[in-house]
């Protein structure tokens, strides 16, 4: 009984005070990146975040488990990004953000030059990719990447004379 006991004591701390549903990174949408700009631009926004991975990647994973589960990461992003993800090998229809049809490994891999996995991108309103990062970034480092963008700071520095000047 005892065993029990601590079984579910333990189970009761572990679990987080909010629900998943609560947090979930990523929006829901309907692979129509030209209705998504619409979108995040009336929720003045300050663009769209993509998550390009492989399900079979162990660091797209690790971001998955260690970081969007955060609730910083989760609070920041929700308030400046419209957050979606895509798979480089899905064959899923989508409709990129000029309105043209094609599919999620082509927007991946020709659009946006997507080899290895994670890439990180932020895109503009007007669907133009700003900043792009190549691997795994811890809570901090997404953060301070998400902020690069946010900022704009893109647009005078390179993203790691941005990062030593705010460690």
């Amino acid at each position: 009984m005892k065993k029990i006991f601590y079984l579910l004591l333990i189970f009761i701390c572990s679990y987080p005070a909010y629900t998943a549903d609560d947090y979930t990174f990523f929006n829901q949408h309907f692979n129509d990146y030209s209705e998504n700009l619409e979108d995040a631009a009336d929720a003045k926004k300050d663009g769209i975040f993509i998550f390009f991975h492989m399900e079979e990647c162990p660091f797209c994973q690790k971001m998955r488990r260690n970081v969007f589960s955060q609730k910083p990461v989760i609070d920041y992003f929700k308030q400046h990004f419209l957050n979606f993800v895509v798979d480089i090998e899905s064959n899923v229809n989508l409709t990129d953000f000029n309105g043209n049809n094609t599919l999620e490994k082509i927007f991946a891999k020709r659009h946006n030059l997507v080899g290895a996995t994670p890439v990180l991108a932020f895109f503009d309103l007007n669907g133009k990719r700003m900043v792009r990062r190549t691997g795994f970034a811890n809570e901090k480092d997404f953060l301070l990447l998400a902020n690069y963008f946010v900022e704009k700071a893109y647009k005078n520095e390179k993203f790691i004379r941005y990062k030593r000047k705010h460690r």
